[in-house]
């Protein structure tokens, strides 16, 4: 049987055109699916992967060990004239360092409950970076005695007699209102006869038992027992606090709002947050929960994130902001008191250089200059996970002064706020951390979107590419003389040359359109018969994607 090349070639043509259209109508359905679907796996992904459970190696690897480098840099603030401080005259401080330390956390004795939550112990210690240092661990610096100081105010209300005695006992030990020494003893404990004293007959009243220091307490320490949520039953509970040490609430503070224990511990927290998420989370150092707010959104070091700040209500004072009345009794509005959880001493925190602070804090203080890119704290989180990706904790510890009857070594001191030491805690992801957060929920997520889009595209334009050869096509096989063709539910008026009038008016299911036409099986011959004229079809019915016009044809008839 002999092989009509020009009918397979057509075939070819019209296979390749078809299968073109298909394969774009369904990249175009595959492009529509992915938009609805996509972002459904993607949340799911991130569910699975923020539960917190040890078979998720990743996510239950970074909240256990924190892989994060994290650093602690700490200002004093050296105090360069203390014997006129003592005469009543305005302090005046000079800021040295940063001393820093690099900060390691470890949790352990991890248990998991029933009820979807887990307990633990988180131990953290610090070592000093030289390298990231201004100056070193023997510098020499001066600030206010807290022993001498801060007991002066807690016996103020003692009768005299105590209070005198008191201050005969700071003398035997040679004890006096400001203290000058290297920043490494200042910083983690030195010993001191007075604490020894102290200790032995009048247990309980200072804070440690050992050597006396600022971060004495911090280091190679735990910051108690922790349970939170692993977020199983409920993803948005996910490292929520569900107790401290036991607790539910805290006994710090006067109103039950200010006892509440908010948040999560400060290190992770639910994913898929909003701008009008908030940051909440419990501070054991501050004894309080704090609360951070939208500042605006950006990219660190190409992932997407939202930035939270510090409020300036964060540490205002009742009047100003009547919710933080239970933190009372208040002073100047930018100031915590914590002396209900240290032992009683006077002690306040604030932002740096009382940043945020009533300004009137400024006037009793030379020295001191806040600044917002210096001082503020923040929070750069990827809202889609939770997890932090720039972090700078940043807080100033004060010690109220002024003189107390009976108490020599507070000589003429005028009623002020000192600060004492400012520190930050900072960390970023970096390194193969980043890496793989960065592939695993910024590239693949992203890849997942441009692709949907481009699926749809792609289809599109292969369809309308395919429309168009198919077109082409059929406009080359009715003008082929070799070729037939197929068209259906067509009115074709055919009119010869010589008789002038229509042959034929019906509707064509086939027309072979060859050059010399033995069997037209579909026409009627009219009366007045043509041979080799030159014919008109006229197609007044034909679609809007066929080229309109008079199509030239020889037929023999």
């Amino acid at each position: 049987m002999q092989i009509n090349k020009s009918r397979v070639a057509v075939g070819f043509i019209v296979a390749g055109i078809l299968m073109a259209i298909f394969g774009a109508i369904l990249a175009v359905v595959l492009g529509v699916v992915l938009v609805f679907v996509g972002p459904v796996v993607i949340d799911d992904q991130v569910v699975k992967n923020t539960v917190l459970d040890p078979k998720n190696e990743f996510s239950y690897t970074m909240w256990r060990d924190v892989p994060v480098p994290f650093f602690m840099a700490v200002y004093f603030f050296h105090v360069v004239n203390p014997k006129e401080i003592l005469n009543g005259e305005k302090p005046m401080v000079e800021q040295r360092g940063p001393y820093v330390y690099r900060k390691t956390i470890q949790k352990d004795n991890i248990t998991f409950h029933p009820n979807n939550t887990v307990s633990y112990r988180e131990y953290r210690s610090y070592f000093f970076e030289p390298s990231m240092s201004v100056g070193n661990e023997s510098d020499v610096v001066t600030i206010p005695n807290m022993l001498v100081l801060g007991a002066s105010i807690m016996m103020e209300n003692l009768p005299r007699g105590l209070r005198v005695l008191l201050s005969a006992t700071f003398k035997a030990f040679n004890e006096e209102a400001f203290l000058t020494k290297p920043v490494g003893e200042l910083m983690w404990g030195y010993d001191s006869k007075l604490v020894d004293f102290l200790n032995k007959y009048l247990p309980g009243m200072l804070p440690t038992s050992g050597k006396f220091g600022l971060f004495a307490e911090f280091n190679n320490s735990n910051t108690g027992l922790f349970t939170i949520f692993t977020g199983k039953d409920d993803i948005r509970k996910v490292h929520r606090v569900d107790s401290w040490n036991g607790l539910t609430t805290l006994s710090y503070w006067r109103t039950p709002q200010c006892n509440m224990i908010n948040g999560t511990a400060g290190q992770l927290w639910p994913p898929f947050m909003t701008k009008e998420s908030t940051l909440p989370f419990y501070s054991p150092d501050a004894c309080r929960s704090l609360e951070l707010l939208y500042q605006r959104q950006g990219y660190f070091k190409g992932v997407p994130l939202y930035r939270f700040n510090a409020p300036k209500t964060l540490f205002a004072n009742g009047t100003e902001y009547p919710p933080n009345e239970g933190f009372c009794p208040c002073r100047q509005s930018g100031l915590l008191n914590v002396s209900s959880c240290r032992h009683n001493s006077p002690v306040f925190i604030s932002q740096p250089h009382f940043f945020n602070a009533d300004p009137v804090l400024l006037d009793y203080v030379l020295g001191l200059h806040p600044s917002e890119e210096e001082h503020e704290t923040f929070i750069e989180i990827h809202p889609l996970t939770g997890v932090p990706l720039n972090v700078a904790v940043r807080l100033q510890l004060n010690l109220y002064l002024k003189k107390v009857d009976g108490i020599g070594e507070t000589g003429s001191i005028s009623e002020v706020v000192m600060p004492m030491i400012w520190f930050q805690e900072t960390g970023y992801i970096d390194g193969p951390v980043l890496s793989t957060f960065r592939n695993n929920l910024v590239v693949l997520p992203a890849v997942m979107e441009y692709a949907q889009y481009g699926f749809i595209g792609i289809g599109l334009v292969v369809l309308l590419i395919g429309v168009l050869l198919l077109y082409k096509a059929k406009v080359k096989l009715f003008n082929q003389a070799s070729v037939c063709a197929t068209f259906s539910l067509f009115y074709l008026h055919v009119a010869c040359c010589k008789v002038m009038h229509v042959l034929l008016q019906k509707e064509v299911e086939k027309v072979c359109m060859c050059m010399y036409v033995k069997n037209m099986t579909h026409h009627k011959r009219s009366s007045s018969s043509c041979s080799q004229q030159i014919c008109v079809i006229k197609k007044p019915n034909v679609p809007r994607f066929l080229k309109p016009g008079y199509l030239f044809h020889m037929f023999k008839l």
